[in-house]
């Protein structure tokens, strides 16, 4: 088999989170490390593959409803590889004056976003580099000011992002000052993966991280619901499982769900409003 080959300063041989993620819902781009990692985890918890998929729908639907309630700005943070339903390419179906800019830290993941972009969006999307965890880099560079107004409502995206930051990088601190930054009218949106329902798994899963390039640190409810501060929760509030079935934007009752019941219950999703 040839060597795979990986763009300058990647090392193919460190799985890595956003291309295990695109391994899980069927992407190309990812190395032999990553697809074996990828399948220590579904030897463990073969749902994942359906769980990342519903991720994926499941930010179509949070971007839609957000553009429903006037929403025009968007930015995604930990955006990870490009992939179906792209925030950009569903808010421009309903909205095309609205405005994007994608956030990753990772080499790859932004030279395919730069790729993607560079036919569609114009100058209303755009893809930077950045570390999510040093918020004062984000909210200050020149991309992210050239196309966000932060004295105006936005929507900020942390989906299937949070549970691969550790506790010693303190997310509590630096959602708190993405919170801060917002306008009034702005929402923040959250997808992570819960602690709670299959302790013993996700606990299997985080040893398997630790030869990645990040952890995976599931948590409770409780700790998840923390990273709202007092945003206003838009009912029935932060949801997992079944709980949400029929309550747009959380759940699609249209589809049925390949999930068992201990696996929806390890996602937990919410939206919460500035006041």
């Amino acid at each position: 088999m040839a060597k795979e080959q990986a763009p300058r300063g990647v090392d193919p041989l460190i799985p890595n989170a956003a291309r295990m993620y695109d391994y899980f819902i069927g992407g190309k781009d990812n190395f032999q490390a990553d697809r074996d990692l990828a399948e220590m985890v579904l030897s463990v918890l073969p749902e994942t593959r359906d769980g990342a998929l519903e991720n994926r729908r499941l930010i179509g639907r949070v971007v839609e409803y957000l553009i429903g309630r006037g929403v025009t700005q968007f930015l995604d943070l930990g955006s990870g590889l490009p992939a179906q339903q792209n925030v950009h390419e569903v808010a421009h179906r309903l909205a095309p004056d609205a405005r994007v800019v994608y956030v990753d830290h990772d080499t790859v993941v932004c030279t395919h976003g730069r790729a993607l972009l560079a036919g569609a969006g114009g100058e209303r999307v755009a893809m930077v580099q950045g570390d999510v965890r040093v918020p004062e880099s984000i909210l200050g560079d020149p991309e992210v000011r050239a196309l966000i107004d932060f004295d105006r409502p936005v929507a900020v995206l942390m989906m299937f992002l949070l549970h691969l930051i550790d506790d010693t990088d303190d997310p509590q601190a630096f959602v708190a000052a993405y919170r801060e930054a917002m306008a009034p009218g702005s929402y923040l949106a959250i997808s992570h993966v819960g602690s709670d329902a299959a302790p013993e798994r996700t606990a299997r899963i985080s040893e398997f991280y630790q030869k990645a390039n990040t952890p995976f640190r599931p948590r409770t409810g409780e700790e998840i619901a923390r990273f709202f501060g007092d945003f206003e929760l838009i009912p029935p509030g932060l949801v997992n499982g079944r709980t949400g079935d029929g309550i747009p934007p959380f759940s699609d009752p249209d589809r049925e769900t390949a999930m068992d019941e201990e696996m929806a219950r390890m996602g937990y999703v919410g939206i919460a409003r500035k006041p």
